[in-house]
């Protein structure tokens, strides 16, 4: 089995940024993000708040699967595109905010200087790009409507490179010219994978549940609460499988020659996404999945419980 390598590189990790690059990214991402729970508070909807949980454990537990792309790197599915499209853009990036924090300060995917830019160049701008494109499709055929949910997820994560060069260049880490091509030609393709992954999920959830598609409604019922929460978990049984190839940041930190710039973290509680006693077995990965899944599920569901006891008050 094919675990997944100690220190790739799913995230941006401390190191790539300069301090002060990294400063701006925290600020704007602590007032987008104050704005969200405000806007989440505000229009609170109650039957969102299991199905927010469910979907921040799917894409937890979808990152983990690398598939592989053409010349030997691999990408991940970053899942903004589907959390704001089916939970709005506010809940959305809550959901992303979690998902987010707790692969850093967990698991050490991503760095903890850099987790503003994490969850701004992977919640932030590929989720809000994502939404207003879907838009398109609104009120169209439901094959216009998948139609346009892919090319909003595909545009999602080529913006999002396209952030992450120039935070590099303004960080003095890479050359414009170097950076810039290299992350947006090896995300191209990967946006393909986040495409189609996010069009088959939609069209499940379709088939499946349209109701979750419209405004929530029944979206807390038990059933498929019981039911979207076993499908999360069960990806994590692929996890060991996920391709070992670099990512496509840690593929292109590699040919530009600043991989090394990247610093380990302080601690370790679940480096890489094993249990420690484990080892690094497929048994451990998919034992740190289920972990890190039901986790985000949690935090995720207490964070908007506490949203409306506040709205209550």
């Amino acid at each position: 089995m094919n675990v997944i390598p100690a220190g790739i590189l799913l995230h941006i990790p401390d190191g790539f940024l300069h301090i002060a690059v990294s400063a701006v990214c925290w600020l704007l991402t602590l007032l987008i993000v104050g704005m969200a729970v405000s806007q989440t508070r505000r229009d609170f909807d109650e039957r969102l708040v299991p199905l927010a949980g469910i979907m921040a454990a799917f894409i937890f537990a979808a990152q983990m699967l690398n598939f592989p792309v053409a010349g030997g790197t691999s990408g991940h599915f970053v899942g903004a595109a589907l959390a704001f499209i089916v939970l709005g853009p506010w809940l959305g990036l809550l959901a992303m905010t979690a998902v987010i924090a707790v692969q850093a300060l967990l698991f050490q995917d991503g760095g903890l200087l850099v987790m503003g830019a994490n969850i701004l160049v992977m919640g932030v701008v590929p989720g809000f790009l994502a939404y207003y494109v879907n838009r398109i499709g609104r009120g169209r055929s439901a094959r216009a409507q998948l139609v346009a949910a892919g090319l909003a997820a595909w545009l999602s994560v080529v913006l999002a490179a396209l952030v992450v060069a120039l935070l590099l260049a303004f960080s003095g880490t890479s050359s414009p010219g170097v950076v810039l091509p290299a992350m947006l030609g090896v995300h191209a393709l990967i946006g393909l994978g986040e495409a189609l992954i996010t069009v088959a999920a939609l069209a499940f959830i379709r088939r499946a549940r349209p109701s979750l598609l419209t405004e929530g409604k029944e979206a807390g019922r038990g059933g498929w609460v019981v039911a979207g929460l076993a499908v999360a978990l069960l990806l994590t049984l692929f996890a060991p499988f996920a391709s070992g190839h670099p990512d496509g940041l840690e593929w292109v930190a590699e040919s530009a020659g600043f991989l090394g710039a990247a610093q380990s973290a302080p601690y370790e509680l679940l480096p890489d996404y094993t249990i420690p006693f484990l080892g690094q077995t497929g048994l451990s990965t998919i034992v740190a999945g289920v972990v890190g899944a039901l986790l985000v599920a949690g935090l995720v569901y207490l964070a908007a419980r506490a949203l409306r006891r506040r709205q209550l008050v």
